[in-house]
């Protein structure tokens, strides 16, 4: 499953992602990994999420992160659920076919893999085709 929370800068998207990491910590069985472009949410996400950042790995790319999210989770298959802040200004794409492409990518990966995804995105819902607008929350 891959649920999309997006809106424009300041409308409450990485309040929202946070909290639920924290029911997701809370209620899952299994890991829970989040992803965020730099060290900002270091004192927001439970101690037992694994938080990565992604400047520590230079991740600018979509293909890049597809090769990293694979990474995680052949390094622990134990992990259920992955959250991603910022998911375009991290890879700095906005581009509607690129962002649908990565979001139906990780449709595929999380049913085959059995993880949920859950992202944040800094884009303007009424600009976003129903590609994209099919995965938001």
């Amino acid at each position: 499953m891959v649920n999309l929370i997006m809106g424009l800068k300041g409308s409450g998207k990485t309040k929202r992602l946070v909290e639920l990491v924290k029911k997701a910590v809370a209620e899952e069985h299994g890991a829970v990994v989040c992803i965020e472009k730099d060290r900002n949410l270091t004192f927001d996400i439970p101690y037992t999420a694994r938080l990565v950042f992604a400047s520590d790995y230079d991740i600018g790319t979509y293909d890049f992160m597809k090769g990293f999210i694979s990474g995680l989770h052949a390094g622990n298959y134990d992990i259920t659920h992955v959250f991603i802040d910022n998911l375009v200004k991290m890879l700095d794409n906005r581009d509607n076919d690129s962002v649908a492409a990565f979001l139906d990518w990780l449709q595929v990966f999380g049913d085959r893999e059995n993880v949920d995804f859950t992202i944040s995105a800094t884009l303007d819902p009424a600009a976003v085709d129903d590609r994209i607008k099919k995965y938001a929350i």
